[in-house]
């Protein structure tokens, strides 16, 4: 068998966690993906991967084996970009994570030129609306909104998100109109609990910042999910304009104390500090900050 393909498949298991999911990343067979990673096993007389019923995980050798390989595979893959690259198109993966609603509404249609117009290029995008180590998932580039945990990664801010205070009518018809930002605290609030400030809602006017920490808050790690439980007329929420906009507009929520203020987060564009950023890589990021700066 191929070594280079022994490798991949056991970089894949490694990043997915899962024969199965590595199989379909890599679009072969759960059991070539097996038969790889014996093979590999066999030719270094070690096992790479503690394996039960429900769960995958590296030995202490696969995960030195794989802080080595991963680099390996990297330079072979930039080296074939490369050749192609030269020859004045861009050509290669892009391993791509991004927040589930973000990057099932605004994403995806700033993502068609780009791939339109180079057909090369691969985009293997995961949405999920948790934090990702892109570095041990072998991710390219993270698109991530709001402040930003991680100071180990390059950033790079691609536009301004504005956070937007709303509720449905239905909702406010029922509970009344909050007419100052202290009325919030009785009222049902529903949390984006992704965010370092958990709990803290800003809202300025007049130049004063009031403070709000709702109490007895319904909480998510999705501002979709909070934006459907308040179209529902669960309660109040704070979330970026992309889960709401629509709603917004066709009147399924309205904004709640619209004369105040609130925090503007960024979106940006993150990327390993210490990961040579391929030509396809650079092009993508200055594209979506064309894109979205629109």
């Amino acid at each position: 068998m191929d070594k280079i393909e022994t490798m991949r498949a056991f970089v894949a298991v490694a990043q997915e966690h899962s024969f199965t999911a590595a199989g379909r990343r890599l679009g072969v067979s759960t059991k070539l993906v097996s038969k790889y990673v014996q093979q590999l096993e066999g030719t270094l007389q070690t096992q790479l991967f503690n394996r039960t019923t429900r769960s995958v995980s590296l030995t202490d050798v696969g995960s030195a084996y794989l802080e080595r390989c991963r680099p390996i595979l990297e330079q072979l893959d930039e080296l074939e970009s490369l050749v192609r690259e030269r020859q004045g198109a861009l050509a290669g993966q892009i391993r791509l994570t991004a927040p589930t609603g973000f990057g099932s509404t605004r994403l995806p249609s700033a993502l068609l030129p780009f791939l339109k117009r180079h057909p090369d290029v691969e985009v293997d995008m995961k949405l999920t609306d948790n934090r990702i180590a892109i570095v041990e998932e072998g991710f390219d580039l993270a698109i991530r909104i709001g402040s930003l945990r991680d100071s180990t990664l390059i950033a790079r801010k691609l536009v301004d998100m504005p956070l937007v205070v709303c509720a449905a009518p239905e909702y406010l018809n029922a509970h009344g109109r909050p007419q100052d930002p202290g009325a919030l605290a009785t009222h049902v609030c529903l949390v984006d609990n992704n965010q370092v400030e958990l709990n803290v809602w800003r809202l300025r006017a007049g130049g004063r910042e009031h403070v709000i920490r709702p109490s007895g808050a319904v909480q998510a790690n999705s501002p979709g999910a909070l934006a459907r439980l308040a179209k529902g007329g669960l309660g109040i929420t704070r979330a970026p304009l992309y889960a709401v906009e629509a709603a917004l507009e066709n009147g399924k929520l309205e904004r709640v104390l619209p004369d105040y203020e609130t925090d503007v987060f960024g979106v940006y564009a993150l990327y390993p500090p210490n990961r040579h950023l391929t030509r396809r890589v650079r092009a993508l990021i200055d594209h979506l900050a064309e894109e979205f700066s629109r």
